[in-house]
């Protein structure tokens, strides 16, 4: 009975163990099953040495032969280093800090080709940047950040593709020059400032002067074009009214001529033009004589004047 007893909690013991050791080798198999995201590649070794490289999806590693020696980010990254102390080609030494933005492009180089590749571009951007700035001068060196991150970005890029590295911009971020050049330079800009502020208060003023002659001058011009119209309307007018003068005293003789060329036919045609004029003479008189002249001279000859006249007056009558 004992021996039955002891032979079944044997068994029980042993079923437990089993399914305990069971249970432990799916947890373990579990454990081996591997989901890969889209941004990352898992790098496989076997047996220690390089297997594969593993992609996107659902992945099993084998028990106690594989591991997963590195997950890598196929992410663009960005590191930005602390400020490096440089020496310009003129012997002043200042603080520069870099950002670089690269992207793994094969997971194996980068896994395998260098021990630290953060590290790694980091020290080879200092050193890059050293060479670059020892070839220029202060002034160059804060006028010329474009040409500093393109040389920056190329060199790095070529020196990072065994690495499985590729470096896609270098940007200065700050340059720093000892507090002795930040001075003069805020000095030197401070001047140039002013300098700026006189040159277009001098061109304002300028302009000023120039505007206002300009606006004289037009207005002379102007009043000449305006007196030299009136002077032109004036001599029109008083041509005109003489025209008129003449030609009402023109057709006055007209008229004359043909009462005498009608009424006068036996006399003689000079002595009636002689008449005539010498009566417009005598109108002429009486009209000086009716404006506010204090004196009238009278020519000896008006007694003609008036013969002449009734002569005229009664040939008419006729």
């Amino acid at each position: 009975m004992f021996l039955e007893n002891g032979g079944n909690t044997g068994l029980i013991v042993g079923l437990i163990i089993g399914a305990v050791v069971l249970l432990i080798i799916v947890l373990y198999c579990v454990t081996r099953i591997k989901i890969v995201r889209q941004t990352n590649k898992y790098v496989v070794e076997r047996l220690g040495g390089y297997h594969t490289t593993w992609g996107v999806g659902f992945h099993f590693l084998c028990p106690f032969i594989d591991k997963v020696a590195h997950v890598v980010s196929m992410k663009e990254q960005v590191k930005d280093f602390d400020p490096q102390p440089v020496i310009t080609k003129d012997n002043v030494t200042m603080q520069i800090d870099t950002v670089v933005f690269f992207q793994v492009t094969d997971p194996k180089l980068f896994a395998y080709g260098v021990e630290n590749p953060i590290a790694a571009i980091e020290n080879l951007s200092a050193t890059t940047l050293r060479n670059i700035i020892g070839e220029l001068d202060l002034d160059e060196t804060l006028t010329s950040r474009d040409i500093i991150n393109t040389k920056m970005r190329s060199i790095l890029d070529e020196a990072t593709d065994p690495w499985g590295i590729k470096v896609n911009r270098v940007e200065v971020k700050n340059i720093l020059p000892p507090k002795d050049i930040r001075d003069a330079m805020e000095r030197q800009m401070r001047a140039e400032r002013e300098r700026r502020e006189k040159i277009l208060l001098a061109e304002g003023e300028k302009k000023s002067q120039i505007l206002l002659a300009e606006g004289q001058k037009e207005s002379q011009v102007l009043k000449a074009a305006a007196e030299k119209e009136a002077m032109i309307l004036k001599s029109e007018g008083q041509a005109q009214s003489i025209l008129k003068v003449k030609e009402a005293e023109a057709e006055g003789i007209k008229l004359i001529r043909q009462a005498e060329a009608e009424g006068l036919k036996s006399l003689n045609a000079a002595k009636v033009t002689n008449e005539v004029l010498t009566l417009k003479s005598y109108e002429a008189v009486r009209d000086l004589a009716n404006g506010q002249a204090t004196k009238i001279i009278v020519p000896s000859e008006l007694q003609n004047l008036a013969t002449a006249a009734q002569t005229i007056s009664e040939v008419i009558k006729k």
